[in-house]
C-alpha cells in the first residue's frame, strides 16, 4: 500500500510547549509533588512517560483535588484518593494544561497551597482575555465549541454569567432567539474554541447575526488547526482513504475525521496500530493525518504498519 503523509503532522505549538514545561519541572522539583490538572495530553504513551518521571494527574471535583489512579504502583495516591478529602497541595506544583482553566479553579488551587505553572496555550490565553474584556464591557458572549471541553469551560469562567455555549448552528440560533426576546438591543460577541472547524464557526456566526447584525466575531481558531485542516483537504485530493492518528478524546482529531468524511473519503481514527481497520487494505493509496496531540513516534508506527499491509 502506498501511504502519503499529510504536510503537517505532530504536536502543535501549544501541546509541545506544555509537554516541555512538564518535563523541565520534573527535573527541577524532584523532592516535591508535581501534578497536571487533568491529562496533559490526549495520548496514553506520553502520559505514561510523564508518570514515570513522577508527574501525576490531578482531578477536580467540587473544589477538592484528587490524584488519578496510577498505572504503576502508587500507594500514596491510592490512599489520598480513598480519603474522601482530597490531597494536600501545599508546596506542590500544579501544571495547567494547554486547554487552560477558569479563574475560580486557579484560585482554589492557590488557596490550597499549590504553586501554579501555567502551560495554557497562548492562543487559548488570548481567548480568555477577550471573553473577560467583552464581559466587562457589558457584552453577551457566545462561545462556539463543546460545552464539556476543558478549553470552553476555562473561557466560560472569564465571561461569567454573560455567556452562552453553542455547539452547532441550531444551538446558536436557539440561544440567539432566546437572548433576543429578553434583550433585543444586547451587544454580542462570538468566540470560538481554537480547534473548531472554520465552516462550523462561520455557520454559527451567521445564525446569531440573523438576530444581532452587529455581532462581533473574533478570529480565535488557531493557525495550527487551520493549517492541519487545509493540509487534510490537499491530502484527500491525492488518496483513496484517510487514517487520522490520534485520540478519540481529542476534539481537533475528531474534527479532522469529520472533515475527511465530508470530503467524501472513507476515514478511520486510529489510536494505536492495533486499531488499523482491515478494510483499509482494499485501497491503493492511504492518506495519513494526525491530531495536534499525536506524538511523532505513534505516527511513524502507524505509517509502518500501513505500508506492511
Amino acid at each position: 500500500m502506498k501511504v502519503i503523509r499529510s504536510g503537517i503532522l505532530g504536536f502543535c505549538m501549544g501541546v509541545r510547549r506544555a509537554v516541555e514545561m512538564a518535563l523541565r519541572e520534573s527535573q527541577t522539583h524532584t523532592q516535591t509533588a508535581v501534578y497536571t490538572l487533568g491529562p496533559l495530553i490526549h495520548n496514553p504513551e506520553v502520559l505514561k512517560e510523564l508518570e514515570g518521571r513522577g508527574i501525576r494527574i490531578l482531578e477536580e471535583e467540587c473544589g477538592r483535588f484528587f490524584p488519578a489512579p496510577c498505572t504503576s504502583p502508587c500507594m500514596e495516591a491510592e490512599q489520598e484518593a480513598e480519603s474522601g478529602s482530597g490531597c494536600s497541595l501545599e508546596n506542590s506544583t500544579v501544571i495547567i494544561r494547554a486547554h487552560g482553566v477558569s479563574p475560580l479553579v486557579e484560585r482554589e488551587l492557590k488557596q490550597q497551597g499549590a504553586v501554579i505553572l501555567d502551560a495554557t496555550c497562548p492562543f487559548v490565553k488570548e481567548s480568555q482575555k477577550k471573553a473577560r474584556d467583552f464581559a466587562e464591557k457589558g457584552y453577551r458572549v457566545f462561545l462556539a465549541g463543546e460545552a464539556k471541553h476543558g478549553e470552553i469551560a476555562g473561557i466560560r469562567g472569564y465571561a461569567d454569567s454573560s455567556c452562552f455555549v453553542v455547539g452547532n448552528p441550531a444551538e446558536a440560533e436557539a440561544a440567539a432567539a432566546e437572548l433576543f426576546k429578553r434583550e433585543p438591543g444586547a451587544k454580542t460577541a462570538l468566540i470560538g474554541q481554537t480547534t473548531i472547524r472554520a465552516e462550523e464557526y462561520d455557520a454559527i456566526g451567521e445564525r446569531i447575526r440573523a438576530f444581532f447584525p452587529k455581532l462581533e466575531i473574533e478570529k480565535t481558531i488557531c493557525n495550527a488547526t487551520l493549517d492541519r485542516q487545509e493540509a487534510l483537504r490537499e491530502l484527500c485530493k491525492k488518496t483513496d482513504a484517510i487514517i487520522i492518528a490520534g485520540s478519540r478524546d481529542s476534539a481537533n482529531t475528531r474534527r479532522l475525521l469529520s472533515l475527511a468524511k465530508e470530503l467524501g473519503k472513507p476515514g478511520w481514527l486510529v489510536e494505536k496500530t492495533a486499531d488499523i481497520p482491515p478494510e483499509i487494505s482494499a485501497y491503493e493509496t492511504a492518506g495519513l493525518c494526525a491530531g495536534a496531540s499525536t506524538p511523532d513516534k505513534l505516527i511513524d508506527e502507524i505509517e509502518a504498519a500501513l505500508k506492511a499491509l
